[in-house]
């Protein structure tokens, strides 16, 4: 009979312990960082260690980094727009206007036609001039820088990765032709708008396994066709010096 009672006095106890346990860890997750922040009690006798809250630390902000220099950097953005430029009443305007009519808030695609304009005033031959092969490299030389800087913060856009290539074979073609004709004007189309060109290879193929293998093929064929060629030429000569010792023999 003490036995029965001294177990369900045993029980009872825990059951008291283990409970307030449970209340103070509650207690611990529902209040503010003061009582997160504050030193850990040790654990009652017979309860459940409660871990710590773990606390998640916002990432340290990354550096952007700085490409290269836009070729529409500059353009001051107090110049007026292509359209207005030679309108003499927009340089009599207030302010307000004369911002509106600016490079200030103009779109991209204005920044990019006033820019051509610029390179093909450098290179063309007279101020009419708008069909000629210096022209046409100054437009594709805007284009082309136009899709590289695109492609530096988009460098997964395979559309305009594809066209600035077709720009790029289109340019080399044009300079080739006007290094063959006018050599004085490729050179001051090169300097002007600061292009580097550098000569094609003679021959250019991508090396395939396949490739390689059949080009090995291909040379020891001609080897031993060299080789068999050489020996045909001595047994002719050595006959042919036979033929030459029999002839003074019977001449003889």
């Amino acid at each position: 009979m003490l036995t029965c009672v001294a177990l369900r006095a045993a029980l009872r106890s825990s059951v008291g312990v283990l409970g307030e346990s449970v209340a103070l860890s509650a207690k611990s997750w529902t209040r503010g960082p003061a009582f997160l922040s504050a030193p850990r009690v040790g654990c009652v006798a017979g309860s459940f260690a409660v871990p710590p809250p773990v606390r998640h630390y916002a990432r340290v902000a990354k550096k952007k980094k700085t490409g290269p220099v836009s070729q529409l950097a500059d353009l001051p953005s107090t110049m007026l727009k292509m359209d207005y430029a030679a309108v003499p009443l927009a340089q009599a305007t207030d302010d307000v206007v004369k911002r509106l009519l600016s490079l200030e808030l103009a779109s991209h695609a204005e920044k990019l036609q006033l820019k051509k304009e610029q390179y093909v005033a450098k290179v063309q031959r007279d101020e009419n001039d708008r069909s000629s092969v210096e022209v046409k490299v100054a437009v594709l030389t805007a284009r082309i820088r136009n899709y590289q800087e695109h492609l530096l913060k988009h460098h997964k856009d395979k559309a305009n990765k594809r066209r600035m290539l077709m720009a790029v074979d289109r340019r080399k073609k044009l300079l080739k032709n006007l290094r063959l004709v006018n050599y004085e004007a490729f050179e001051k189309v090169c300097e002007q708008l600061g292009i580097t060109y550098t000569f094609p290879p003679e021959y250019y193929r991508r090396a395939t396994r396949r490739w390689v293998a059949k080009k090995a093929f291909c040379i020891k064929v001609f080897q031993e066709v060299q080789k068999q060629k050489a020996e045909q030429r001595l047994m002719k000569q050595g006959l042919v010096s036979k033929d030459t010792e029999a002839a003074k023999m019977k001449a003889v």
